[in-house]
């Protein structure tokens, strides 16, 4: 590959990989438990997240439950409408450390996922994690592009797409279903289906985000392919979820 393009395209692969393992294994595994994982699964999903999040998955999980919880209202950790677009596009990051270091919603939010063996010895050290995998990014494909990479991922997921999805989320976009979340189609496809919000918060427990054929769940045909060869299983059918409340004919 053309040394112009390395960075580029090793940024958006880190990127993608870092928001579709969050998508499916924090976001609809643990937090909705909508999909089961096989042991093997689940090892993998926690490693990709270490190498390019470092994040805790019981911090993650508490915290997005609670949004679910209180959303858009007062206990809210995030809610655009409460603290204004600017505010959560910007300053998301701040707001999730400064819920996610309380123990009070660590355990009630999550006390199912208190550190086990492999969070204390590895996982939990997310810096840790970080260094590891920014280590074997600069070995596989130099110093400079590893580096530069690196720090243009973590400013992406961090600063880019995570806020989109709770900022623009609760903000502007389209609707199915009547709540306080909206759709972006176009931003569903690099967000790995997180931004079809309006669609998650009518049916959270649902482990595929789309619901009409001109949306589009990248994290979805993931999911059917881990299902086919028995690496996790879907708790329940999409159809059914879906259909519980119907769409909005002009949405």
């Amino acid at each position: 590959m053309s040394g112009a393009w390395l960075v580029p395209v090793v940024t958006i692969v880190l990127t993608q990989v870092a928001v579709i393992a969050t998508s499916i294994y924090l976001h609809r595994a643990l937090a909705h438990r909508s999909l089961h994982l096989r042991p093997a699964t689940d090892i993998a999903f926690r490693a990709a997240l270490w190498l390019t999040t470092g994040q805790s998955r019981q911090e993650w999980v508490a915290v997005h439950r609670k949004h679910h919880t209180f959303t858009d209202r007062e206990g809210d950790p995030h809610s655009p409408r409460l603290l204004g677009f600017w505010r959560v596009q910007f300053f998301n990051v701040v707001y999730y450390m400064r819920e996610a270091r309380r123990a009070e919603t660590l355990e009630t939010f999550a006390p199912d996922l208190r550190p086990d063996r492999l969070d204390r010895i590895l996982f939990s050290h997310g810096v840790l994690g970080l260094v590891v995998g920014l280590t074997l990014l600069c070995a596989l494909i130099g110093f400079w592009p590893g580096l530069i990479a690196g720090l243009l991922h973590a400013v992406l997921y961090v600063f880019v797409m995570a806020p989109l999805i709770n900022a623009l989320g609760h903000w502007r976009g389209g609707k199915n279903f009547e709540n306080t979340a909206y759709n972006s189609r176009l931003l569903a496809w690099i967000t790995g289906g997180e931004s079809l919000h309006n669609n998650h918060h009518a049916h959270p427990r649902s482990a595929k985000f789309s619901v009409r054929r001109s949306e589009f769940d990248p994290s979805w045909p993931i999911i059917w392919s881990l299902a086919a060869v028995r690496l996790l299983a879907i708790q329940g059918s999409p159809a059914t979820w879906a259909s519980a409340t119907a769409p909005r004919s002009g949405a």
